[in-house]
């Protein structure tokens, strides 16, 4: 494997000190830019794409020629693993992922197989060896994977949910047959990052996207403490350095002391969070990424900028921060404007690293 060329993005997760702000962008390779269309299109479907690792590694490299990024992410989706579980992943157009074998009682869940990473998701493992190939040192790669509880809620909801009814029904009516979903598949995701690293990835992200609906105690029964079996069972260090974990609970912000006690290295924050006062609550213990709102991008190019000039004063001065968006960049976004926002980032945070 070739030295890293680019390790900002590693050195700000251990809160090393770099000179200047890294930055990437939630679902940076995808349908904001022109080119990912047209690979879209040439693979025929979603899952298509994601399963032909030369497309995976394509489309993961495209955002990274148009914009000085400090970091890949590999192009899947969290939803491979149920897929590979058997539930029959499909995309409704316009309507998201459905599922065609939803789980409805504890018989589905003792039916439910471990996927094997270079088995069942082989297909993922070879596109992060690809894409680490082709990135030939240039910036790090990002592995990823879906929470337990943000997975079960697909997997029990048959697809994308508003109001979240099935699954809070699972949870309060029979609460041990949530644990053992929730448990095989924190065994899954555990196998499933762990082959990603072995594979190639220089730091994992676990993206928790509806631990926010849940009370704050069945956030911790149900979200946080299978995360935290997760970090538990992960492998730490490949290649002579250490694999930083960066954990995303979307509308977590009130339980950031909880989540920087779970053992991970960094915590992703969306919009609602104040990144100054995320820092006070716990920037001795984690570093932080985020937090502009995705919605900022289709503004004016001053307007974005003073953003990205609010929010690096808001971190203030030193290491420990990775500029990102608070969720995934907006499909109709001016591609030159997600350019701003990088630009800006590396030029104006600078005087914080002196």
């Amino acid at each position: 494997m070739k030295t890293l060329k680019n390790d900002r993005y590693l050195r700000a997760l251990m809160r090393e000190p770099v000179d200047m702000t890294p930055v990437w962008m939630m679902r940076q390779a995808g349908r904001y830019l022109p080119e990912y269309k047209a690979i879209r299109a040439q693979a025929g479907d979603f899952m298509s794409l994601c399963k032909n690792a030369e497309l995976a590694c394509e489309v993961t490299l495209q955002p990274l020629r148009r914009y000085a990024l400090d970091a890949a992410i590999l192009f899947s989706d969290i939803l491979t693993v149920p897929d590979a579980m058997g539930l029959g992943l499909y995309f409704e157009q316009g309507e998201g992922p459905r599922f065609a074998n939803p789980i409805t009682c504890k018989a589905d869940v003792l039916r439910l197989p471990i996927p094997d990473p270079e088995q069942e998701l082989g297909y993922v493992m070879n596109a992060v060896r690809t894409i680490r190939h082709n990135l030939n040192g240039e910036v790090p790669l990002i592995g990823f994977s879906g929470s337990p509880w943000t997975l079960a809620t697909y997997m029990v909801e048959g697809g994308s949910t508003k109001v979240f009814t099935k699954i809070k029904q699972l949870m309060y009516t029979d609460p041990d047959t949530l644990h053992l979903l929730l448990d095989t598949l924190a065994k899954s995701v555990t196998l499933y990052l762990n082959g990603q690293i072995r594979a190639g990835a220089q730091s994992v992200m676990i993206f928790d996207t509806w631990g926010g609906v849940l009370t704050g105690s069945a956030y911790r029964e149900f979200s946080l403490d299978y995360m935290q079996n997760i970090i538990g069972g992960l492998q730490r260090e490949s290649e002579g350095r250490r694999v930083p974990i960066t954990l995303f609970t979307k509308g977590g912000g009130q339980w950031l002391e909880d989540l920087a006690q779970t053992g991970c290295d960094a915590l992703g924050l969306d919009w609602s969070t104040d990144i100054h006062a995320a820092r006070c609550r716990v920037g001795g213990k984690v570093a932080l990424q985020g937090n502009m709102d995705p919605s900022v991008l289709y503004a004016a190019p001053a307007r974005i900028e003073r953003e990205v000039a609010a929010i690096l004063a808001g971190f203030g001065q030193g290491t420990g921060h990775v500029c990102n968006l608070g969720h995934g960049i907006h499909q109709d976004v001016p591609p030159e404007h997600a350019g701003v926002f990088v630009d800006a980032v590396h030029r104006l945070s600078r005087p914080y690293h002196q």
